[in-house]
């Protein structure tokens, strides 16, 4: 499959917009700025750039909180993800909620709570619903390594496959559930034989390769797109912070992150965008600069923006208590 040199542009930019927004949203953690915690993808931002670029513009993402990539690549901007964080007026959930628990269907990102995988099932029904309609789309859900043990991701996965829906199964393997390496959390080499049991392929790829990722998840759409089913596939990365900013990570080995630093995904796409006489430096530079113009924009908008109006809290509140005599 050859990808155009177009497209492997704007994967690069996707991934430095999400590497530099991230960092600015941790840098405005540690000033106090930011509402509630702050969750990153350093290190793993091919997994979501590639698999949410791979997308057609009609289809469904069910992703997680390490996908900025995906929230980005679809159309959800820099500048409402660090209002969002500000809990202002103008961000994602209109000041409900401080987080990146997000979604906006107009986008076609479907949006998720902090429990994963959840949106394995959610993903599931999505994905039968164009099956029943007879509409030609896809659904890509995405989940860590930990989300995998959850009886959540057992059950989308298994109706699924039953129902030969058209889904696509991501696992971003960033080696840790908050603190648990993924030798404790279970007692084989490769997530991906858990597809086995739900007669799915099960594919593994380098989760800091982004045009490796690409190339899975355009092929697996593409079955996916014209009747065969599901794949699930394990991204193979290393998340390069903690859990969240609040957390040190003082139980990774400090060897294995240095091991994992020299496969930095961004540096790994210059690499391959250079050796391949794709772009030269100048273009590098050129898109690195429109990236930070674009977050200090985004920064600056989110400042500026208002509170939301406390009525606006009862607003889009579709449970009430119910009064019994």
């Amino acid at each position: 499959m050859e990808i155009k040199k177009d497209d492997l542009l704007q994967m690069y930019y996707y991934l430095k917009l999400t590497r530099r927004l991230e960092d600015r949203v941790t840098s405005l953690y540690h000033q106090g700025k930011i509402m509630g915690g702050a969750w990153t993808s350093n290190g793993t931002e091919a997994v979501s750039v590639g698999y949410g670029y791979a997308l057609e513009k009609d289809d469904i993402a069910a992703p997680y909180f390490r996908d900025m990539g995906v929230f980005l690549i679809r159309g959800i901007s820099a500048k409402r993800i660090i209002a969002q964080y500000f809990g202002k007026k103008t961000g994602v959930t209109g000041g409900k909620e401080g987080n990146v628990h997000i979604g906006d269907m107009k986008y076609g990102v479907v949006g998720f709570p902090s429990h994963l995988a959840d949106n394995y099932p959610v993903g599931a029904g999505v994905a039968l619903a164009f099956k029943i309609r007879g509409e030609k789309k896809v659904v890509a859900a995405c989940t860590g390594d930990g989300g995998t043990s959850r009886g959540d991701f057992h059950e989308g996965m298994n109706f699924a496959s039953v129902r030969k829906l058209p889904i696509v199964f991501f696992c971003n393997n960033n080696q840790y559930a908050y603190s648990t390496p993924l030798r404790l959390q279970m007692n084989i080499k490769d997530v991906a034989e858990r597809a086995a049991a739900y007669g799915m392929p099960g594919k593994i790829v380098d989760g800091n390769n982004v045009v490796e990722v690409y190339m899975a998840a355009k092929e697996a759409y593409e079955v996916a797109r014209n009747g065969g089913g599901p794949t699930f596939i394990e991204c193979k990365t290393m998340r390069m912070h903690g859990h969240s900013e609040h957390d040190s990570a003082k139980y990774v080995p400090r060897e294995l992150l240095e091991e994992w630093k020299k496969k930095d995904p961004i540096t790994n796409m210059e690499r391959y965008l250079t050796e391949k006489n794709i772009a030269g430096k100048e273009e590098l530079d050129g898109i690195d600069s429109r990236v930070k113009k674009e977050i200090d924009e985004a920064e600056a908008f989110a400042e500026e923006s208002p509170y939301p109006d406390p009525a606006d809290g009862l607003k889009g509140v579709y449970a009430t208590s119910v009064e019994t005599r």
